[in-house]
């Protein structure tokens, strides 16, 4: 009998969110699962992880087809403990989700469904995202047919090192198809709500407003008012900007050089 691939499921929701079950639910007939995940929600905490305060891991009784701990961190603290200190094993695929809410455009910055796959992506295991884009009412169910099988096509294919695939379902339903896309520009600006504490001073909630942009085509962002569910093949491997590090060193060395042969001593 061939053996199942082992699969680490992370999100920001926290263990109890009804999207990570139903990530568990997409994923538990085609690999055997492990879940590590915060024990409160941990949105919008992107790879940060915990340096000012011990954490905490309990396992916990999730399912008869997963092992499961909840971890008192972010989600890039879950992945780390799951891969230091709770799993004896590398898994063969990291999978964090599904999120309640937008990861599309320039959100990806900022998000802990992205930063938990990218701390996996720093120890090469092959990680996918997975995000409704309706915050009010994810359809998780529409969305586990599409998880199962991507799930199948990152184990079954190769995924460049450094490489990860940032999945996004649509709010309109039902979802048209699944495209390969690029990255869009939009994201959530701040959009500050003031109110007064008793003693007088200021206080604010940091609220959030949708920051449009002239979108391509191919943009997940574009096509997710289409209807389509997209997915991004993001990096992050070498975040070098190539590009200027190639165009400008020669110049660069040339400038600064000059500049410390003019300011160093003489050591003659």
């Amino acid at each position: 009998m061939k053996k199942k691939p082992t699969i680490l499921l992370v999100n920001d929701d926290g263990i109890d969110a009804p999207g990570l079950r139903a990530l568990h639910d997409a994923l538990c007939e085609i690999g055997d699962l492990y879940i590590v995940a915060p024990a409160t929600e941990q949105s919008g905490m992107g790879v940060a992880i915990t340096f000012r305060h011990p954490l905490h891991i309990h396992e916990v009784d999730y399912s008869p087809k997963a092992k499961a701990w909840k971890v008192s961190g972010t989600p890039a603290d879950c992945v780390r403990l799951a891969l230091s200190v709770i799993l004896k094993f590398q898994p063969d695929l990291l999978a964090s989700g599904i999120n309640r809410g937008d990861n599309s455009g320039r959100n990806v910055f900022c998000s802990g469904t992205i930063g938990g796959v990218i701390e996996g992506v720093f120890r090469n295991i092959p990680g996918v995202a997975f995000s409704c884009s309706n915050y009010d009412a994810p359809d998780y169910e529409g969305a586990k047919e599409y998880v199962q099988k991507i799930a199948e096509y990152i184990l079954q294919s190769f995924l460049p090192t450094g490489t990860f695939l940032n999945v996004n379902f649509p709010s309109i339903t039902p979802i048209l198809g699944v495209k390969l896309a690029r990255q869009g520009y939009g994201f959530w600006a701040e959009d500050p709500l003031e109110n007064r504490h008793p003693e007088g001073h200021p206080y604010y909630w940091l609220g959030a407003k949708w920051q449009e942009h002239n979108e391509r085509e191919e943009s997940d962002v574009s096509l997710l008012k289409q209807g389509f569910a997209t997915v991004v093949p993001l990096h992050a491997n070498e975040i070098t900007d190539r590009g200027f590090y190639q165009e400008r060193k020669a110049h660069f060395d040339r400038t600064f050089l000059s500049e410390n042969s003019i300011q160093s001593p003489s050591t003659s």
